[in-house]
């Protein structure tokens, strides 16, 4: 079962009345502005006339019989796409007539590059100073390596993530969606929200942006560069295993894998009952997690023999009887036909003019007051250019004019 677009009169969001301009393209960028589209900013997305933002041509897959990119309809909804050229004098104009009324501008250009035309912060401060203007990039606009091209397979190797996924003894493995432009994603609109504020509550001014994939790797790092500062050893590859908490990890069962957590001293012996094991509650090598942790070989050896008995809803069947966090490992079929996830929203549907019904993952973000929304499907390339000029002032004539030169 599948979810609407949600689209309530009256209910767009609470950044509802602001205007984002998207100058960013593939998935940091669009990944950052999709959020805000969802909390009912107008966001504008801007790309190159005849081939746009390079993941319409990531395919397969694609919608049906369409070239709709499924990798492009994920992250653009909620926006209007605007085609211009920024290597035409014409284009550069247009784009400075729409930042100039904007609230917020993102763009993911190699360092450097939004200089080079003219259309830095410096440049577009002075008629629009309440700019919020997120530049984002690989490894920032300062330091050594500021002008290496980043991708995310790099962040995530670079920012230490790879050393701490995989098997142990096993290859370094990527996380399987590119975690490192989304976590910066996530960072930049956190950053562009708290601008605002600060623009709010201050003078009305706004201010540069500037977020980095591996900056967001390392901070997200947290607690495993905690533990490397605690005792100067790098964290290894563990699997799904924890490196302060055990049993919590993936078991194999006689037909699938399942989750265990076992976060809690109070959960260790509910555990245990669950699967009639009362003699390991009693053992000593067992007593505290601190114990366990120190004795994981053997524990996992008695637990991985213990489950591989039972198939995975057993295991999840006895966890849940006794209050122990599990969960079987869910496929993508499996998660949207999820109860919760359908209950929670989180599985939409939107039409599209061009592939029909698009199905997607909808926001996280709930509020009691002002809900966000899935308005509008992800555009065709262009297909709000003369619209929006028409509403900056533009006459046909002059989007005819841009046309004819290029620009548009």
């Amino acid at each position: 079962m599948t979810g609407e677009a949600r689209t309530p009169e009256g209910e767009t969001g609470p950044l509802d009345g602001l205007t984002v301009i998207d100058a960013s393209r593939v998935l940091v960028g669009p990944f950052c502005t999709m959020q805000l589209g969802d909390l009912g900013a107008d966001v504008i997305k801007i790309e190159r006339p005849g081939v746009g933002d390079q993941t319409r041509g990531w395919r397969p897959p694609a919608y049906g019989d369409t070239d709709e990119s499924a990798y492009y309809l994920s992250i653009n909804r909620n926006k209007r796409s605007v085609t211009l050229d920024f290597s035409t004098d014409e284009g550069r104009e247009v784009f400075r007539d729409l930042v100039s009324e904007a609230d917020i501008l993102v763009e993911n250009f190699r360092v450097g590059r939004m200089e080079e035309w003219g259309l830095d912060y410096e440049d577009l401060r002075a008629e629009n100073p309440g700019l919020v203007y997120c530049s984002l990039s690989g490894y920032g606009e300062w330091g050594p390596d500021k002008d290496r091209p980043a991708y995310d397979i790099m962040m995530q190797a670079e920012g230490g993530l790879m050393s701490i996924t995989g098997e142990e003894g096993g290859p370094p493995v990527r996380v399987g969606v590119a975690i490192a432009d989304i976590g910066a994603g996530m960072y930049a609109t956190q950053a562009i929200l708290a601008a605002l504020l600060h623009r709010e509550l201050g003078d009305g001014t706004g201010q540069k942006v500037d977020v980095s994939l591996l900056d967001g790797q390392v901070a997200w790092m947290s607690y495993m560069a905690s533990n490397y500062f605690a005792t100067g050893d790098s964290p290894g590859r563990m699997g799904s295993k924890h490196p302060t908490i055990t049993p919590y990890q993936a078991f194999e069962t006689r037909d699938d894998y399942v989750v265990v957590a076992c976060a809690s001293e109070h959960i260790w012996p509910r555990f245990c009952a669950a699967f009639d094991l009362p003699n390991l509650v009693d053992d000593e090598r067992f007593a505290t997690n601190a114990d366990r942790v120190e004795n994981r070989d053997a524990l996992d050896s008695i637990l991985a023999e213990e489950l591989a008995s039972y198939t995975a809803d057993e295991v999840v069947s006895r966890c849940r009887d006794h209050d122990v966090p599990v969960s079987p490992v869910n496929d993508m079929a499996d998660v949207f036909d999820h109860p919760q996830v359908d209950a929670r929203g989180m599985h939409q549907t939107i039409d599209h003019p061009t592939a029909g019904t698009v199905e997607m993952a909808g926001s996280p973000m709930h509020f009691s007051g002002t809900p966000t929304s899935i308005r509008r499907h992800p555009p065709l390339l262009g297909e709000h250019t003369a619209e929006v000029l028409s509403e900056y002032g533009y006459r046909p004539e002059d989007i005819e004019h841009l046309r004819d030169v290029g620009a548009i």
